[in-house]
């Protein structure tokens, strides 16, 4: 199973097309999926937008009647998908902005890396086309600032929002943490903050580059690319110990299936049970989001 993970907060121009373009993504990339999406206390038409999908899509919908923050969001979505699965080996989590700053298009690549072996896969969006001139400047500049105090092995662009995790890295650092939070940050800090703690737990990271083109933003973004980096900088210093500090190992609760079930083979298995899930029949929404202008 691939849990994709969307949290949102008014992103009622984007949200619905995003969705619908994973699900020609996975119709064309023969996975058993589910998406897990918050709704983080929107104060536009977002929950409106989202509703119609819930029906039409294999969709779980978290609503915050207050906002939270992208932190926290991300965190229960990650405890949600581990929580559900009964092969944390062989399933995984991708990660995605409700904003369509990352592609759907991009997923079967992390998908396959994460099936050959590796436990995290990293988009790599320092080079990707059509990217904001200083957010692409920022996260080109923040590696070399940030790889001399968190030397990760096939980390190639530590703020990528668009990753896919194994579910048992996930669960060895859920166990690690207790009831303390997985990330504290916000922005890029916590998407820097999870790559260090997931990285403890995980015996090979790669990286891919985005080959999708950056779709043109919809909204202003919320934060400026270089206070990002510094904040992300500030949180590489903070974490340089952790990366030193020795990890409890402990045996992996789910047993490995046999390799005769692949994923293809496990495709149409119950899926998971949770609040606010849809039928998954694929009819499409009444009204469709309209797709981004490209002007």
């Amino acid at each position: 199973m691939i849990y994709v993970l969307v949290p949102s907060y008014n992103e009622a121009q984007t949200v619905g097309l995003l969705l619908w373009k994973v699900r020609q993504v996975f119709t064309a990339f023969a996975r058993e999926y589910q998406l897990l999406v918050v709704n983080d206390g929107s104060t536009d038409s977002t929950e409106d937008t989202l509703a119609p999908y819930t029906r039409a899509l294999p969709l779980t919908l978290v609503t915050h009647r207050q906002r939270e923050g992208y932190a926290r969001s991300l965190e229960e979505l990650l405890r949600l998908a581990a929580g559900r699965t009964d092969r944390p080996r062989r399933d995984l989590v991708v990660t995605l902005q409700a904003d369509f700053s990352d592609a759907p298009d991009d997923i079967p690549e992390l998908v396959k890396r994460i099936e050959g072996g590796a436990d995290i896969v990293v988009g790599d969006g320092r080079r990707q086309g059509g990217l904001p001139r200083g957010e692409s400047l920022a996260r080109r500049l923040l590696t070399p600032l940030v790889r001399p105090t968190l030397k990760l092995d096939g980390v190639t662009d530590y703020v990528s929002t668009l990753r896919a995790y194994r579910i048992a890295t996930l669960t060895r650092l859920i166990r690690e943490r207790g009831g303390r939070p997985l990330v504290s940050g916000e922005g890029w800090a916590a998407d820097l903050e999870l790559l260090v703690r997931a990285a403890r737990h995980a015996r090979r990271i790669e990286s891919v580059p985005v080959a999708s083109e950056a779709t043109p933003r919809l909204r202003q973004s919320r934060a400026t690319p270089l206070r990002s980096a510094l904040r992300a900088w500030r949180e590489a210093h903070r974490l340089s110990s952790l990366l030193r500090a020795p990890v409890e190992s402990s045996p992996d609760q789910d047993p490995e299936p046999p390799a005769s079930e692949t994923p293809q083979r496990r495709r149409g298995r119950g899926r998971g049970r949770g609040r606010g899930r849809g039928r998954g029949r694929g009819r499409p929404p009444a009204h469709p989001v309209p797709a981004p202008s490209s002007a």
